[in-house]
């Protein structure tokens, strides 16, 4: 019967709640005289159509204060305000219409009582409302019955509040209890709903089989956010989470706000506002330019410095496709700044000169690179070609140009290599440490950072695709440690970085504590609600797979070579002091690399690389496709 109703038209519901209240209406009034004169009472004359007239003003004056536009199962107080209201004017009315015809009638007519209106006022009100909360009561009873999913709410306070709401308002949810850490909120109640301690929450969960745990503590620290959720992550449920208040839109918190535990709020570390000088020193009203614009970190590098309004921004990317994408998005969110899309390589001096001439571009951003460690082991020369050949190309050209600043983003994997990759990225900060001794014209800056969050290849996108495929999560060696940073995070810091530099500077991000990569597969399966199946545990959900490390792989990374190291103005950023080699004994060693690529020498390549980074430990033999059918 509930089931046929709530499937109703809203005209049929609305028509069907008119019905009812006419009927009830017209009880009241034979109610409110039966009360009054002491014995039930029918009316007759001219006083039975005042009173089964009643709903005729009753109904108009309900619909001008858009009773039937509420839904009932969502009824609250600004409905109840509404009711008493327009049920005050209606007995107001009526009592005047009654009195009106009392005065110019005869018989019964004369004698309505003026107390009959106070009445008729009382019981409409509670009989207009008492319909309308037993049909909540029963519509809720009925929803809370359906198929939902039992769910705890960590935080009671104004986001909590408000998230319970939205929850309430939906079949798909039902509330079992908020959680909060303040001693003075336990047992009290929130919408009917109990407060409970931290400590209660297993026996919560076994006693209501709760799935979800949502936390609305928006605006909690991220430390303290992270605390929160390694106190959950042990529990088995799906922990999602309101995003900061800075990430929430205004108004009101809505279901859609909630997302899945990310890697952000696992990392856990608190942001330190940006030095708006350092970000604006190279960029506002200046023509920039960045290579590898459609990349993981060129993309959002556009994004940040269009912020800051430069005068022309120039896209440079080999990836058509990749360059395409980017513009698009650039142009339409910032139609007034000029954005420039380029094709082409970093090792086409050429092209890239005639950009820079054309443009008289001021600042570089050099992330173009290959940096996919194995996929460089794979292609030892051809990442060579790009990372060590390209940079210089790219240089020179920028020294040609007079190019004013010329940031390279380097890598954690730059610091005693054991891949080809990360040799290269080290080999492109000796070249521009050599080039910045031997000219006046381009200030060179090196950046340096670990892995970055949701970048092309990165771990966190790769783990939460094999979660919701069921398995198993394949992670290389159980004692691998990595240090992450978000992109928005990391960047900004590049561009802060690349404003601090003098010439030939290398700077070091502060990547905060380093994160196993075996732990952080298991958080991120228990903060999914499911179980880690192993041997102890065997009809766990989801295994874990040990693959072993790949081609050029290490188990630590470090992002200093030496000790000598110092704090800049800005605290996320220090500055590393590192060997240098005479720019003169450095060309020699890239006309000799340049010779070992042109003959395919995979072995001569390998070995002067190791002689311009005498710290380059290989972790595997030459792996390149091409050297392997040559031995063949």
């Amino acid at each position: 019967m509930i089931r046929r109703l709530i499937s109703l038209t809203r005209v049929y519901k609305q028509l069907i709640l008119i019905l009812i209240d006419s009927f009830l209406l017209i009880t009241v009034l034979l109610i409110a005289f039966s009360l009054r004169i002491g014995n039930f009472y029918w009316p007759n004359d001219d006083l039975f159509w005042i009173i089964f007239g009643a709903p005729l003003i009753a109904i108009p004056i309900f619909l001008r204060f858009h009773l039937y536009n509420t839904i009932i199962r969502f009824i609250g107080f600004n409905s109840m305000w509404m009711i008493f209201q327009a049920v005050g004017i209606y007995a107001l009315i009526w009592g005047m219409v009654a009195f009106m015809a009392a005065s110019q009638g005869t018989g019964s007519i004369q004698d309505i009582p003026r107390s009959i209106i106070f009445i008729n006022w009382i019981l409409a009100i509670v009989t207009i409302v008492g319909l309308r909360m037993i049909a909540r009561w029963l519509l809720t009873s009925f929803s809370a019955n359906e198929p939902s999913s039992n769910v705890m709410i960590y935080g009671s306070g104004s986001a909590g509040r408000q998230l319970s709401i939205a929850l309430m308002q939906s079949n798909e949810y039902r509330i079992v209890a908020f959680i909060d850490d303040e001693i003075e909120n336990h047992g009290r109640s929130i919408n009917g709903v109990k407060v409970l301690s931290p400590d209660e929450i297993q026996k919560s969960i076994n006693q209501y089989n709760v799935t979800e745990i949502l936390m609305a503590v928006p605006t909690l620290s991220r430390s303290r956010r992270k605390e929160i959720i390694n106190f959950l992550e042990p529990f088995p449920v799906l922990v999602r989470s309101l995003p900061s208040v800075s990430e929430l839109a205004k108004g009101k918190v809505k279901i859609d706000d909630l997302r899945e535990v990310t890697i952000k709020d696992l990392l856990g570390r608190d942001s330190i506002l940006p030095n708006q000088n350092l970000l604006s020193l190279n960029i506002v009203n200046k023509v920039v330019m960045v290579s590898g614009a459609g990349g993981s970190i060129g993309s959002e590098l556009c994004r940040q410095i269009l912020i800051l309004k430069p005068s022309i921004l120039i896209l440079f990317e080999l990836s058509e496709f990749a360059l395409y994408t980017i513009h698009r998005e650039l142009s339409i969110a910032t139609p007034n700044i000029k954005i420039l899309p380029f094709l082409g390589s970093v090792n086409n001096k050429e092209r890239v000169g005639q950009i820079l001439k054309s443009f008289s571009v001021q600042t570089i951003y050099h992330a173009a690179a290959y940096k996919h460690v194995p996929m460089v082991e794979f292609n030892n020369n051809e990442g060579v070609n790009n990372n060590i050949f390209g940079t210089w190309s790219f240089a020179e050209a920028a020294i040609e140009h007079k190019v004013e600043t010329f940031v390279l983003i380097s890598t954690d994997k730059a610091v005693r290599p054991t891949s080809t990759m990360g040799t290269t990225k080290r080999f492109a900060e000796l070249i521009l440490q050599g080039l910045s001794s031997h000219q006046v014209n381009t200030r060179f800056t090196m950046v340096r950072f670990g892995n970055v969050l949701g970048s092309s290849g990165s771990v966190i996108p790769l783990f939460k695709k094999q979660i919701n495929e069921g398995g198993p999560i394949t992670v290389t060696n159980p004692k691998m440690i990595r240090y992450f940073m978000t992109i928005p995070e990391a960047v900004e810091l590049v561009i802060q970085a690349g404003a601090m530099g003098k010439g030939g500077d290398v700077f070091v991000l502060n990547m905060g504590d380093p994160v196993s990569i075996n732990e952080l597969a298991k958080k991120m399966i228990r903060l999914s609600g499911l179980e880690i199946k192993d041997e102890s545990n065997p009809n766990g959900d989801i295994e874990i797979h040990y693959t072993g490390i790949r081609p050029g792989e290490k188990l630590f990374e470090e992002l200093i070579i030496g000790s000598n190291i110092s704090q800049t103005e800005h605290p996320m950023i220090m500055r590393a002091q590192e060997d240098e080699i005479d720019w003169v004994d450095l060309k020699v060693i890239l006309k000799n690399l340049e010779e070992a690529l042109i003959d395919s020498d995979f072995e001569k390549v390998r070995e002067l690389l190791t002689i311009a980074v005498p710290d380059f430990r290989p972790q595997s033999p030459i792996q390149d496709f091409l050297y392997s059918k040559k031995l063949n």
